[in-house]
């Protein structure tokens, strides 16, 4: 490969590096408000898994799957609760109806 080849195929890998981190930067969240909050989430989630398998619970191993889940899909802190909260209620509805 010649020397312009070599020179324009690093000006291509270069251009595609930075539209893949500005991709990124605009995907991930790095509030550290969100950060903190979403270890409570996947931890109750953790305990839920844990609790749900080694009762044979069906309801708490899937509500601990997507407690442990969802905080990679919610983008503010406001969704980070609410999504929480229908989740919290959900279980305690499914508990509540004998499952």
């Amino acid at each position: 490969m010649d020397v312009g080849a070599e020179r324009a195929h690093g000006r291509w890998d270069y251009i595609a590096g930075s539209i893949h981190n500005a991709l990124i930067r605009n995907v991930m969240s790095i509030d550290p408000t969100w950060l903190f909050l979403s270890l409570f989430p996947s931890g109750i989630g953790f305990v839920l898994f844990v609790y749900g398998r080694k009762q044979q619970r069906w309801p708490h191993i899937v509500a601990g799957l997507l407690f442990m889940a969802y905080p990679y899909v919610t983008t503010t802190v406001t969704s980070l609760v609410a999504v929480g909260a229908l989740l919290g209620g959900g279980l305690w509805y499914v508990v509540q109806q004998g499952w």
